[in-house]
């Protein structure tokens, strides 16, 4: 069982400001931040320092080219980074004195996936495995159909939620692991209990893990259902708290324990990653994930 990541890698600028600015406004930031990131990155980062094996693919340019190195410090195999002439994907991020934030994305070389380098990637990996993947990069239909026809578990983050998402087969993915707004825009319906039932309808087989910010999050499959709190802190950034609780959650789930443990964990990690700034630069390693 391995789980390979193709997933988007970016450069984060982030700007503190007193509030996030509103249509028409034009305000000054007190600092001005500049992170690893990328819905990928920082889920690979946060299985690997989950103690969990993982495979990256994505395309970063040549001024991406640190980013690959910060994986690789961090445990993680990136032998299927592609590097391209297109600069590297960016994220442009207003976070305010409460932790909220505001991003804007640049795909960059993200968008630049071919179905050939989609093929040359899968064929490395067979029924069993899992693949992990966002909405921060294109060909995402043509992985989870590709992947569903090798037998390869899909595992989707539909982040950012868009159409792009709504036009794929999502009958084909094994765990969807995503927040009350792209819940709701799946189903419909809004409500966890009522986007669970849903869930459960439309995809009988699918694992479905709700992340519900200060509520925790839930863990539903077939007549089976996990509530987990979330661990109260002085929030400084929330960027990247759903990576880390996504790739926590992998890997414990990888390490085969109990999906009640595995959401402590992730919950555990997600709330120290909140407590600094950053994304990638936030997530704690497992020595400080303590239960």
């Amino acid at each position: 069982m391995r789980i390979v990541n193709f997933g988007s890698l970016n450069i984060d600028y982030t700007f503190v400001v007193s509030e996030i600015a509103r249509p028409g406004q034009t305000i000054s930031s007190a600092a001005e931040l500049c992170f690893p990131g990328g819905k990928g990155l920082n889920q690979s980062m946060a299985i690997a320092k989950a103690g969990g094996a993982v495979y990256h693919a994505g395309i970063i340019g040549e001024d991406g080219l640190f980013l690959k190195k910060l994986l690789e410090n961090a445990g993680v195999d990136c032998r299927f980074i592609k590097v391209v002439e297109e600069g590297t994907g960016k994220a442009f991020i207003q976070v305010e004195s409460s932790g909220q934030n505001c991003i804007v994305l640049s795909g960059g070389a993200n968008q630049k996936n071919s179905h050939e380098y989609c093929d040359l990637i899968l064929q490395n990996f067979d029924k069993g495995d899992y693949l992990l993947i966002q909405n921060e990069m294109n060909c995402m239909d043509y992985l989870i159909d590709r992947a569903y026809e090798k037998g390869i578990e899909i595992v989707l983050n539909p982040s950012p939620m868009d159409e792009k998402v709504l036009a794929c087969n999502l009958s084909k993915v094994s765990v969807f692991i995503m927040n009350e707004d792209e819940g709701e825009k799946i189903t419909g319906i809004s409500g966890p209990d009522k986007i669970l039932d849903r869930m459960g309808e439309m995809y009988p087989e699918a694992k479905t893990i709700l992340t519900l910010g200060s509520q925790g999050a839930v863990y539903a499959w077939k007549e089976e259902r996990i509530w987990q709190e979330s661990y109260k802190v002085d929030t400084v950034d929330t960027t990247g708290a759903g990576d880390t609780f996504t790739g926590y959650l992998l890997a414990n789930m990888m390490n085969g324990r109990p999906m009640a443990e595995c959401l402590k964990y992730a919950a555990k990690a997600a709330s120290i990653a909140v407590t600094r700034e950053g994304a990638a630069s936030g997530i704690p390693c497992k020595e400080e994930v303590i239960i």
